[in-house]
């Protein structure tokens, strides 16, 4: 019975982590994440996987299984159950940080938190969730077992000798499945460029705790609200230079709550204190930890960068640090908040200039060690742009995993007997926008936006006798975008629409001059300016 992989998102693009496996017919979700827009997608606030796939299956469609709680494998989850409320299985903290996302939708989830090496039968999915190291506490792979042998999911993953929480990667229970024999594993090719080891999460702390215990004024850190163990050590750092500490952002605000009732993060309430109570406070004595990490436009710490925020002003004897690397896309942003810090004269340590960030996923030794533990049968490179899969794939082949697929998102993992076949773009697997029109493929819009942004915008407002002709109001020409010196080029287009509409057969009607007037602006325009606008044009008939 054949056992199928499909990909709707991460495989060709750092975000939108979501798999779909089908047996006997079912099919289970494996993560359903988001990704970040890139600076070209105007006014665009998410971007979703495409669901259709799954929809118009909705009845074969038993579970949602998660590897952790990172956005870019939980994030689409509400936008998912919203369609289709099925059971959602995870460690208790991958759910509870699914949880708090969900709810703000309105909608009831089956939230099922489940213990690592716990098997679960769900239909014909038959799973269980297997420990690894990340940036996050609880992180997980995840093994199924098929009816053409086990399927095994990395998740993202690092072998860090010394994590935060003593929990490594459970090398041991992977090897054991090795033995047993993998059919296919999926592995996390994010760092599979980088050579040798990634370093241990433990090396960030002493650093935090030395920065801090130099800064003369006040110290703020910034990280993802999601990285726990970077939280709790940036919390130890302030605590050792006995610093009271407020927190900053909605998300870190959350996540901190989530992780302190589950154990997994200490933030004693004699040191931790709100903003307003900060500021009365003296600065060299403070300090605040706050998302804005990735150079948000409205992050506390943008806001910050741009003397922009309600309550906390900069001081030139204040420390920030960036406690995390700018996700693929998010340079430019991050660089500009980095600069506007600067400017403001504030000491700024960041990953280029200080060891304040290491990652959380496997270099290329890390990921021979991993692979000669398993030793699949067969191995797809996952998470990842197209330059790490097949970066990925070189690592699996050099320790001698010889049946290697590089796959795109579209494609689909065909497991039948000793054969693995790819199916190439069998999967609607196109990018799905969510912005403040709601959610769907805005590709259009967006090309106006950027339209917009290239060569502006003109509004020409006319009002006229359709039976006559007469032009009675304007035409009233307005520009946004166009050029520096409107007020000449306006007078010139206005006259070339006043020789226009006389060209006009009578009576006219509202449509054809609202044509006439566009044509002829554009052409105007484009031999005036060699730019071509978005022209608007308002027909008033009088």
């Amino acid at each position: 019975m054949t056992v199928s992989v499909g990909f709707l998102g991460g495989l060709g693009e750092i975000g939108r982590n979501c798999a779909l496996l089908e047996v006997e017919g079912k099919l289970a979700l494996i993560d359903c994440g988001l990704m970040f827009p890139d600076e070209d997608m105007l006014g665009v606030d998410l971007v979703l996987p495409d669901f259709s796939s799954i929809l118009e299956r909705r009845d074969d469609l038993e579970c949602v299984v998660l590897t952790h709680g990172h956005e870019d494998h939980i994030g689409s989850l509400a936008y998912l159950l919203r369609e289709v409320n099925v059971p959602v299985y995870g460690t208790a903290l991958s759910v509870e940080f699914a949880r708090s996302r969900i709810e703000e939708l309105g909608i009831e989830p089956k939230l099922h938190a489940l213990e690592k090496r716990e098997w679960v039968e769900v239909g014909p999915f038959k799973f269980a969730l297997v420990g690894v190291a990340h940036s996050v506490p609880q992180a997980t792979g995840i093994v199924f077992d098929t009816p053409e042998g086990l399927v095994v999911h990395s998740g993202d993953f690092k072998l860090d000798p010394t994590p935060i929480d003593g929990m490594p990667t459970d090398l041991a229970t992977f090897a054991g499945f090795g033995r047993q024999g993998v059919r296919l594993l999926l592995a996390d090719s994010t760092n599979a460029e980088r050579p040798g080891f990634v370093a241990s999460e433990a090396t960030v702390g002493p650093m935090l705790t030395k920065l801090v215990a130099a800064a003369t004024g006040r110290v703020i850190i910034a990280c993802f609200a999601s990285h726990v163990h970077r939280v709790q050590q940036a919390i130890d750092a302030v605590l050792a230079d006995d610093r009271s500490f407020a927190l900053l952002g909605r998300s870190m605000l959350r996540n901190v709550e989530i992780s302190t009732e589950l154990g997994l993060l200490a933030a004693p309430d004699d040191h931790l204190t709100t903003v307003d109570a900060l500021l009365e406070m003296d600065p060299a004595r403070t300090a605040v930890i706050c998302t804005g990490s990735q150079g948000e436009p409205f992050a506390a710490l943008s806001l910050m960068a741009g003397g922009e925020h309600r309550a906390l002003k900069l001081h030139p004897d204040d420390t920030v640090i960036l406690s995390a690397t700018p996700i693929p896309g998010n340079e430019t942003k991050v660089s500009r908040v980095i600069n506007n810090l600067m400017r403001q004269g504030v000491t700024v340590f960041h990953g280029r200039n200080a060891p304040v960030h290491v990652s959380g996923h496997a270099a290329q030794e890390e990921l021979k060690t991993f692979y000669n533990v398993i030793d699949p049968q067969a191995l797809v490179p996952v998470h990842g742009e197209y330059r790490h899969l097949v970066a990925n794939a070189e690592v699996a082949r050099s320790v001698g995993i010889d049946d290697v697929q590089i796959c795109e998102d579209g494609d689909r993992v065909v497991l039948d007997g000793a054969e693995t076949r790819v199916e190439r773009g069998v999967l609607p697997a196109g990018l799905v926008y969510l912005d403040g029109l709601g959610i769907g493929d805005v590709e259009g819009i967006l090309r106006d936006r950027r339209h917009l942004a290239d060569d502006g915008i003109v509004v020409v407002t006319v009002g006229m006798d359709m039976h006559s002709g007469k032009i009675l109001i304007g035409p009233d020409v307005d520009s946004h975008g166009l050029t520096g010196d409107s007020e000449e080029i306006h007078k010139r287009v206005a006259a070339s629409i006043v020789d226009g509409l006389e060209q006009l057969e009578l009576p006219t009607d509202l449509d054809t001059v609202r044509r006439k007037v566009r044509s002829v602006t554009g052409r105007k325009i484009k031999k005036e300016l060699r730019r071509r606008p978005v022209v608007y044009p308002v027909v008033i008939e009088v």
